[in-house]
């Protein structure tokens, strides 16, 4: 059964040919029987009008008998009907006995001669009481339907037809003949088979013609599932054969030019993609080399600037300050042409993640312009041990932080700290300005700013959070954010406890605990 369910589920041809059986077996089942109850009743008719015309005939001769019989004598008389019903119940050769009955009818006069008699020892019993009682009203001939019994115990369906009669010196009787219904019964058993069978072979044939049209228009969905699969998996050079010029061949043109635009879209933006990483690597370590003499011989003009004109002073001062921008610029772009060319890799360690968080918002403090009161970490243990790549987490942490203190505009920051058996949960919320909801797809792109005309004391490069990103997903984990307008932000780190495992949950949700959404949207 769950086999089957799940081949409904995931197998059109099945779908469509179980589909079909069912609505076939639907319409032959409704027009066999239709047609089977009206060859039937037909058949029924016929033997019917048939015997009520013999039955009619039959009791005219038995009151002809009857009237001959009145000069005879009581012995004479019962020789003549004896004579009536032998003759009566003869069958001819194609033809089913039929069966006589001379039954006294009952509440008549008693009388000392018996004419009850009946052929093939046929039971009285047989008769049914309905028709009795009708014939018991009137003298009118009637019928009905019913099994006759015989003495040696075999019971036919069969047809009774009586009427009452007077018989001389004997009072009111009934006559019945019965009319066997065993060919009648025969051929209709003989239809029904028929029709079964010709209603199974019909079913049979559909299904066996729906699954070979099926087959026709499945086959080439189903080879183009399986060359889409081969091009998702990077084997470009797949192709759907043209056989014909019908629709499918159309299909199959199409699918080909689709894929061969693909394959050279895609081949394109590998080589850009390549050239891209090229010129950032080399530009990047081209730079350095300049750098580094830069970075000399700023820390001497800087060490003498006390003996500069203040101008020239606070030109050093900003030359430094500059330097060291442009020096985090460049290893965030080291380490993006890393991920870019999957050569990033971890060096997993033991550590204390609350001690990491509050050696890096200490450091925040060391300029002075940032109180360390305004990060507020909360964690229900005073230590969580994970063993992931200190250096990335802590690199994480701080452009988090940075972020944070970058708008919060004063603000304080909240860090919360929610550990699992597997996971470890760090959410840095912020009160600042916040993030529109259409921001947060972008959030994490490369380069990107919520609004680069803002000046910032602590103005990034848009690549802290797209690394903060990259380096938790390369310890499997996961970077959520989350902000409204007016109402701050909130971004979740999830790690799991050893580097390498997979997370299983969120300790923390991304939507922050302190957010009323009813009264956001009042």
């Amino acid at each position: 059964m769950n086999r089957l369910r799940r081949s409904l589920k995931h197998s059109l041809a099945t779908r469509v040919i179980l589909s079909t059986l069912f609505l076939s077996l639907t319409v032959v089942s409704l027009t066999g029987s239709a047609l089977y109850s009206r060859l039937a009743d037909g058949i029924l008719a016929t033997s019917l009008n048939s015997s009520l015309a013999e039955a009619r005939y039959t009791f005219f001769n038995a009151e002809y008998q009857v009237l001959a019989s009145q000069s005879m004598t009581v012995q004479a008389r019962k020789e003549a009907l004896a004579e009536f019903v032998v003759r009566t119940s003869t069958q001819g050769i194609n033809e089913e006995r039929r069966e006589v009955i001379f039954a006294k009818s009952p509440g008549g006069p008693t009388t000392a001669n018996s004419y009850e008699m009946s052929s093939n020892v046929i039971k009285n019993s047989s008769i049914p009481k309905d028709l009795r009682a009708q014939i018991k009203k009137d003298a009118k001939l009637h019928y009905a339907y019913g099994p006759a019994r015989y003495n040696n115990g075999e019971s036919i369906d069969s047809l009774f037809v009586g009427q009452r009669i007077i018989i001389p010196t004997g009072g009111r009787y009934e006559i019945y003949i019965i009319f066997s219904l065993k060919n009648q019964t025969a051929t209709v058993d003989l239809i029904k088979n028929s029709l079964l069978l010709t209603g199974i072979a019909l079913i049979f044939l559909i299904g066996l013609i729906t699954w070979l049209v099926v087959r026709q228009v499945v086959r080439p969905v189903r080879e183009a599932a399986r060359i889409a699969n081969q091009f998702t998996q990077g084997d470009f050079t797949q192709r759907m054969k043209v056989v014909s010029t019908d629709e499918m061949a159309t299909l199959a043109i199409s699918y080909n030019e689709m894929a061969l635009s693909i394959e050279e879209q895609i081949t394109r933006l590998e080589h850009l993609s390549r050239v891209q990483q090229r010129f950032v690597s080399d530009v990047t370590h081209e730079l350095r080399t300049p750098l580094t003499t830069l970075r000399m011989a700023s820390e001497v003009i800087h060490i003498q600037r006390s003996s500069f004109d203040p101008l020239v002073a606070r030109s050093s001062e900003l030359l430094v300050a500059q330097l060291d921008r442009f020096e985090r610029l460049l290893e965030d772009l080291l380490e993006v042409s890393r991920f870019d060319a999957e050569v990033a890799v971890l060096e997993p360690v033991d550590f204390d993640v609350i001690g990491l968080i509050n050696r890096c918002a200490a450091d925040f403090d060391m300029g002075g312009t940032v109180p360390t009161r305004d990060i507020q970490v909360e964690a229900d243990e005073e230590s969580v041990t994970i063993n992931a790549d200190i250096r990335r987490v802590e690199r994480i942490m701080r452009n988090l932080l940075s972020n944070a203190l970058d708008h919060a505009e004063g603000k304080k920051i909240l860090v919360n700290v929610v550990a699992t058996d597997t996971e470890v949960g760090i959410g840095v919320r912020d009160y600042g300005s916040g993030l529109d909801e259409s921001a947060l797809t972008r959030v994490f792109d490369r380069f990107w700013r919520e609004d680069p005309s803002r000046a910032r004391v602590r103005g990034g490069t848009g690549l802290g959070l797209s690394i903060a990103l990259e380096d938790a997903r390369l310890h499997n984990g996961e970077l959520d954010a989350w902000g409204r307008p007016n109402q701050g932000a909130h971004f979740v780190l999830t790690l799991p406890r050893k580097a390498g495992e997979l997370i299983n949950s969120r300790p923390i949700k991304a939507t922050p605990k302190d957010f009323h959404q009813e009264a956001f949207y009042q």
